[in-house]
Protein backbone atom coordinates (compact mmCIF):
# COMPACT_ATOMS: atom_id res chain seq x y z
CA UNK A 1 0.00 0.00 0.00
CA UNK A 2 1.19 3.29 -0.64
CA UNK A 3 1.91 5.80 2.62
CA UNK A 4 -0.99 8.65 2.40
CA UNK A 5 -0.86 10.52 4.88
CA UNK A 6 0.80 11.53 8.40
CA UNK A 7 0.17 13.51 11.30
CA UNK A 8 2.51 15.84 13.05
CA UNK A 9 0.16 16.56 16.21
CA UNK A 10 0.81 16.41 19.97
CA UNK A 11 -0.59 13.60 21.48
CA UNK A 12 -4.25 14.40 22.95
CA UNK A 13 -4.36 17.17 20.05
CA UNK A 14 -7.00 15.02 18.00
CA UNK A 15 -4.79 12.32 16.60
CA UNK A 16 -7.93 9.54 18.17
CA UNK A 17 -10.33 11.59 16.01
CA UNK A 18 -7.95 11.96 12.61
CA UNK A 19 -7.76 7.90 13.01
CA UNK A 20 -11.31 7.29 13.26
CA UNK A 21 -11.94 9.72 10.28
CA UNK A 22 -9.16 8.36 8.11
CA UNK A 23 -10.83 4.33 9.09
CA UNK A 24 -14.28 5.36 7.88
CA UNK A 25 -12.89 7.20 4.89
CA UNK A 26 -11.24 3.25 3.90
CA UNK A 27 -7.74 3.92 4.97
CA UNK A 28 -5.63 1.41 7.18
CA UNK A 29 -4.36 3.65 9.89
CA UNK A 30 -1.72 3.18 12.44
CA UNK A 31 -2.32 4.83 16.01
CA UNK A 32 0.20 4.73 18.25
CA UNK A 33 0.56 1.17 19.19
CA UNK A 34 -0.16 -1.60 16.63
CA UNK A 35 -1.97 -3.77 19.22
CA UNK A 36 -2.42 -6.50 16.53
CA UNK A 37 0.99 -7.65 16.68
CA UNK A 38 1.46 -7.69 20.19
CA UNK A 39 1.12 -11.11 22.15
CA UNK A 40 -0.76 -11.44 25.69
CA UNK A 41 1.64 -12.61 27.46
CA UNK A 42 4.09 -11.63 30.36
CA UNK A 43 7.09 -9.77 29.27
CA UNK A 44 5.85 -8.97 25.79
CA UNK A 45 6.95 -5.79 24.63
CA UNK A 46 3.94 -2.99 23.24
CA UNK A 47 4.56 -2.59 19.84
CA UNK A 48 4.75 1.31 19.15
CA UNK A 49 4.69 3.16 15.60
CA UNK A 50 7.14 5.31 16.63
CA UNK A 51 10.35 2.33 17.42
CA UNK A 52 8.85 0.38 14.03
CA UNK A 53 9.16 3.74 12.48
CA UNK A 54 12.93 4.50 13.39
CA UNK A 55 13.58 0.89 12.93
CA UNK A 56 12.70 0.75 8.92
CA UNK A 57 14.78 4.40 8.59
CA UNK A 58 17.74 3.06 10.03
CA UNK A 59 18.31 -0.72 8.94
CA UNK A 60 16.23 -0.08 5.76
CA UNK A 61 16.23 3.46 4.85
CA UNK A 62 12.34 3.32 4.48
CA UNK A 63 10.80 4.59 8.00
CA UNK A 64 7.66 2.59 6.58
CA UNK A 65 9.65 -0.75 5.81
CA UNK A 66 8.34 -2.40 8.50
CA UNK A 67 4.46 -1.55 8.16
CA UNK A 68 4.02 -1.61 4.35
CA UNK A 69 0.36 -2.53 4.99
CA UNK A 70 -0.40 0.80 6.63
CA UNK A 71 -2.22 3.96 4.32
CA UNK A 72 -2.05 6.73 7.32
CA UNK A 73 -0.41 7.38 10.85
CA UNK A 74 -2.31 9.25 13.29
CA UNK A 75 -0.60 9.33 15.83
CA UNK A 76 3.50 8.74 15.99
CA UNK A 77 5.19 9.41 19.55
CA UNK A 78 5.07 7.94 23.05
CA UNK A 79 5.79 8.11 26.44
CA UNK A 80 6.27 4.67 28.43
CA UNK A 81 8.23 3.70 30.76
CA UNK A 82 11.97 5.49 30.46
CA UNK A 83 11.09 5.22 26.86
CA UNK A 84 10.22 8.87 25.09
CA UNK A 85 10.40 8.85 21.54
CA UNK A 86 8.58 11.51 19.24
CA UNK A 87 9.29 11.41 15.14
CA UNK A 88 7.32 14.07 14.89
CA UNK A 89 10.07 16.49 15.71
CA UNK A 90 12.91 14.50 13.56
CA UNK A 91 12.77 16.30 10.14
CA UNK A 92 15.32 14.17 9.00
CA UNK A 93 12.94 10.82 8.97
CA UNK A 94 10.13 12.77 7.91
CA UNK A 95 12.30 13.97 4.95
CA UNK A 96 12.96 9.97 4.66
CA UNK A 97 9.26 9.69 4.38
CA UNK A 98 8.85 11.93 1.77
CA UNK A 99 11.29 10.56 0.10
CA UNK A 100 10.01 6.80 -0.20
CA UNK A 101 6.13 8.28 -0.51
CA UNK A 102 5.88 10.75 -3.07
CA UNK A 103 2.58 12.18 -2.94
CA UNK A 104 2.78 11.88 1.14
CA UNK A 105 0.56 14.40 2.65
CA UNK A 106 1.20 15.69 6.13
CA UNK A 107 -1.45 17.06 8.69
CA UNK A 108 -0.99 18.69 12.00
CA UNK A 109 -3.79 18.28 13.83
CA UNK A 110 -3.60 21.00 17.11
CA UNK A 111 -6.34 22.57 19.59
CA UNK A 112 -6.50 25.49 21.61
CA UNK A 113 -2.69 25.35 23.45
CA UNK A 114 -3.89 25.92 26.97
CA UNK A 115 -6.93 23.38 26.15
CA UNK A 116 -4.73 21.12 24.85
CA UNK A 117 -2.12 21.52 28.16
CA UNK A 118 -5.64 20.85 30.41
CA UNK A 119 -6.13 17.40 28.52
CA UNK A 120 -2.37 16.37 29.01
CA UNK A 121 -2.58 17.13 32.71
CA UNK A 122 -5.52 15.12 32.88
CA UNK A 123 -5.36 12.06 31.36
CA UNK A 124 -3.51 9.66 33.64
CA UNK A 125 0.15 10.84 34.68
CA UNK A 126 0.51 12.45 31.57
CA UNK A 127 1.17 15.23 32.22
CA UNK A 128 2.24 15.79 35.48
CA UNK A 129 4.24 12.91 35.86
CA UNK A 130 5.17 11.59 32.98
CA UNK A 131 5.62 14.78 30.62
CA UNK A 132 7.99 16.43 32.68
CA UNK A 133 10.19 13.32 33.84
CA UNK A 134 11.17 12.72 30.15
CA UNK A 135 13.71 13.89 27.47
CA UNK A 136 11.40 15.59 24.72
CA UNK A 137 12.21 17.46 22.35
CA UNK A 138 12.22 21.08 23.37
CA UNK A 139 11.02 20.00 26.62
CA UNK A 140 14.48 18.85 28.58
CA UNK A 141 13.74 16.63 31.83
CA UNK A 142 12.64 18.26 34.93
CA UNK A 143 10.11 20.75 32.48
CA UNK A 144 6.70 20.50 31.69
CA UNK A 145 5.19 20.01 35.28
CA UNK A 146 2.82 23.68 34.76
CA UNK A 147 0.62 24.42 32.54
CA UNK A 148 2.73 27.44 31.76
CA UNK A 149 5.56 25.52 30.82
CA UNK A 150 3.85 22.90 28.53
CA UNK A 151 2.31 26.11 26.54
CA UNK A 152 5.45 27.16 25.31
CA UNK A 153 6.13 23.95 24.34
CA UNK A 154 2.94 23.46 22.47
CA UNK A 155 3.49 26.43 20.77
CA UNK A 156 6.86 25.92 20.24
CA UNK A 157 6.35 22.99 18.79
CA UNK A 158 3.74 24.29 16.00
CA UNK A 159 5.70 26.92 14.83
CA UNK A 160 8.27 24.93 14.10
CA UNK A 161 6.49 22.93 11.90
CA UNK A 162 4.91 25.92 10.31
CA UNK A 163 8.48 27.12 9.81
CA UNK A 164 9.46 23.68 8.35
CA UNK A 165 6.96 23.60 5.91
CA UNK A 166 6.27 26.81 4.93
CA UNK A 167 4.22 27.24 1.55
CA UNK A 168 3.91 23.51 1.59
CA UNK A 169 1.09 22.68 -0.19
CA UNK A 170 1.34 19.62 1.35
CA UNK A 171 1.23 20.81 5.01
CA UNK A 172 -1.67 21.23 6.78
CA UNK A 173 -1.87 22.66 10.10
CA UNK A 174 -5.66 21.58 11.28
CA UNK A 175 -7.48 22.55 14.41
CA UNK A 176 -9.65 20.04 15.14
CA UNK A 177 -12.14 22.25 16.41
CA UNK A 178 -12.81 24.41 13.91
CA UNK A 179 -16.07 23.99 11.99
CA UNK A 180 -14.34 23.42 8.75
CA UNK A 181 -12.42 20.87 10.26
CA UNK A 182 -13.54 18.00 8.04
CA UNK A 183 -13.80 20.03 5.23
CA UNK A 184 -10.24 21.45 5.40
CA UNK A 185 -8.83 17.52 5.93
CA UNK A 186 -11.04 16.19 2.81
CA UNK A 187 -9.94 18.77 0.73
CA UNK A 188 -6.06 18.56 1.58
CA UNK A 189 -6.16 14.49 1.15
CA UNK A 190 -8.22 14.86 -1.59
CA UNK A 191 -10.98 12.54 -0.52
CA UNK A 192 -14.51 12.45 1.18
CA UNK A 193 -14.13 11.88 4.75
CA UNK A 194 -17.73 11.03 5.66
CA UNK A 195 -17.28 11.11 9.61
CA UNK A 196 -15.81 13.87 12.02
CA UNK A 197 -16.19 13.96 15.67
CA UNK A 198 -14.73 13.60 18.63
CA UNK A 199 -13.37 10.81 19.69
CA UNK A 200 -10.78 9.41 22.99
CA UNK A 201 -12.39 12.55 25.06
CA UNK A 202 -10.93 13.25 28.04
CA UNK A 203 -13.98 13.99 30.91
CA UNK A 204 -11.82 15.18 33.47
CA UNK A 205 -10.40 17.96 31.27
CA UNK A 206 -13.75 18.96 30.77
CA UNK A 207 -14.61 19.47 33.82
CA UNK A 208 -11.20 20.49 35.04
Amino acid sequence: MTLAVVNLGLPKSGTTTLAQALARAGLKVADHRLKEREEDRPGKRRVFVANLLYRGYFERGDPMALMPEYEAISEMSFLHGRHSVWPQCDFALLRALRDHHPGLKFIATRRDAAALSGSMMAWNNLGKTRIPASHIPGLPPGWGGSTGQQVKWIEGHYANLRHWFRDDPDFLELDVADPDARARAAAHLGRDLPWWGQANVNRRARTA
